[in-house]
C-alpha cells in the first residue's frame, strides 16, 4: 500500500504545515510565492482582484485594500464577504457571483487573463450551481495560510496578510480590467416612485433601506430573496454587513441579529428577514428586549408563500398579535404602501425612539422574486438535483 501511505504521510504534513506549524510565514516559501506571483500577474493584460470570506479569519483586511492601492486591478468581492471589502474602493466594480452578479462584474472577472482571488470559498452557493466560468490556470488563490499558483506549485505556510502587503510592493500597476469596465458598464435605472395607493414592492423598500446606511449601521441579510436585494446596498465605509452562505440557512438571521447588536453596540443593525425564515427563530425578539437592543428589523411578508411546490408554502401569522404576547413594543409597524414606508422609517430613526422597532412589510405574494433569485436557484437546483457519478 505504498501509494495509500505517501498520500497520508502527505496530507498530516500538510495538516501540521497548515495547522500547527505556521503561526509566522516561511520566509523563504513567502519570498518565493511572490516572486512568482508577481511574475505571472505583471505578463497579464487585464488582471483582477477578488476578495472572499476569509479575508475575515485571517486578519487581512488592510492588506488587501494595501494591495488594491498599488496593483490598479478592478477589485470584485465574492457574496460571502460583502462587507470586507470597502466598496468606496476607486475600482470596486461589485459583487461577483456568477450570472448573478452585479452588472458587468462577471464579464470583467471572467475575461480577465489572470484573477487574483483572496480567501475564496468554492461552494454550490457561491458558485451558482458551479458554473463561473473561471479557468484554474488564470487563477493564483491566497488563502489564510497557503498560495496556490495557477497549475504551478502551491507555496505552504505563507500568511495571507504577508503575501498581500510584500506583493503589494513588488506588483506592477494595471489598470486595463477597470478601464474596461468603466467603458462597460451602464447607469443603473432609477426606482421610480409608487402611486399613492399603489401595493408596496421590494424594490422600492431596498430603495429607502439604502438611504439608511451609514458607518453606524449594520445589515443583516437572511438568506433568500435578502441576499439578493442587500448585495445590491452600496455600502458606506464602515458599514457593517452579514449574511451566511455557507449552508444556506434559513432563519440564522435573527439569532443574528441578536448577537451582533450584543456585540457591537455602536451600531444599529438593520435585518432584512423574510417572513418564512422568521418563523424559525422568531422567540429570539424576546431576549433583544430584555436587552434593551434597538434594532430595526424589516419583515418582508408575502403572506408566508415560498415558491416551487406546495409543500413550501407556510402558515402566516398575525405578526401584531405574536409581538404584543411578547412585549407591548409600540414601535411594531405594519406598511403596505410606500408612504406607509417612509412614515415608519421616520418614526424607527427618530432618536427619540432608539429602541427595537419591527416593522411589518406587506408585498405580494410573487413579489419576493427577482431575476437574480430565479436565474441563481435554477442553477444550483440543476447542480445540486443531478445523478451521482458511477462508482
Amino acid at each position: 500500500m505504498p501509494s495509500l501511505c505517501s498520500s497520508i504521510v502527505l496530507f498530516l504534513h500538510r495538516f501540521l504545515e497548515e495547522n500547527l506549524c505556521c503561526r509566522l510565514s516561511n520566509q523563504m516559501n513567502l519570498e518565493a510565492a511572490v516572486e512568482a506571483a508577481v511574475e505571472f500577474l505583471n505578463k497579464a493584460a487585464k488582471p483582477v482582484m477578488i476578495g472572499g470570506p476569509k479575508l475575515r479569519v485571517a486578519k487581512a483586511g488592510s492588506a488587501f485594500v494595501e494591495l488594491a492601492d498599488a496593483c490598479g486591478y478592478a477589485i470584485a468581492v465574492m457574496p460571502s464577504a460583502k462587507g470586507l471589502v470597502p466598496e468606496n474602493h476607486p475600482r470596486f466594480v461589485g459583487t461577483y457571483w456568477g450570472g448573478v452578479s452585479a452588472a458587468c462584474c462577471a464579464e470583467i472577472v471572467e475575461s480577465a487573463d489572470a484573477y487574483l482571488f483572496v480567501g475564496p470559498i468554492f461552494n454550490d452557493h457561491s458558485s451558482v450551481g458551479y458554473s463561473l466560468l473561471l479557468k484554474k490556470e488564470k487563477a493564483i488563490v491566497v488563502q489564510p495560510n497557503r498560495v496556490v499558483l495557477a497549475d504551478g506549485p502551491a507555496f505552504g505556510c505563507v500568511l495571507m496578510e504577508d503575501f498581500l502587503r510584500a506583493l503589494a510592493k513588488r506588483v506592477t500597476s494595471n489598470t486595463m480590467a477597470h478601464d474596461n469596465y468603466r467603458r462597460t458598464l451602464a447607469p443603473a435605472g432609477e426606482v421610480l416612485e409608487s402611486q399613492p395607493d399603489e401595493p408596496l414592492k421590494v424594490n422600492v423598500l431596498f430603495k429607502h433601506i439604502q438611504n439608511m446606511l451609514s458607518s453606524h449601521t449594520a445589515v443583516i441579510a437572511e438568506t433568500g430573496v435578502s441576499w439578493f436585494n442587500c448585495q445590491k446596498l452600496k455600502l458606506p465605509e464602515g458599514c457593517g454587513y452579514e449574511f451566511q452562505m455557507q449552508y444556506g440557512s434559513i432563519g440564522w438571521s435573527v439569532g443574528a441579529t441578536l448577537g451582533y447588536a450584543q456585540a457591537a453596540n455602536d451600531k444599529r443593525i438593520i435585518a432584512c428577514i423574510g417572513d418564512g425564515g422568521f418563523q424559525m427563530t422568531a422567540q429570539d425578539v424576546s431576549t433583544m428586549l430584555r436587552c434593551e437592543q434597538r434594532s430595526i428589523i424589516f419583515l418582508i411578508n408575502n403572506g408566508g408563500e415560498i415558491h416551487d411546490g406546495r409543500y413550501n408554502g407556510i402558515k402566516n401569522w398575525n405578526y401584531t398579535a405574536l409581538i404584543d404576547a411578547i412585549h407591548n413594543l409600540w414601535n411594531f409597524i405594519q406598511v403596505q404602501s410606500e408612504k406607509e414606508l417612509k412614515e415608519a422609517i421616520v418614526v424607527a430613526t427618530n432618536e427619540k425612539n432608539d429602541c427595537l422597532c419591527f416593522i411589518d412589510v406587506i408585498v405580494h405574494k410573487d413579489d419576493d422574486t427577482n431575476k437574480e433569485l430565479l436565474d441563481w436557484s435554477s442553477r444550483v437546483c440543476a447542480a445540486n438535483s443531478r445523478l451521482p457519478n458511477p462508482q
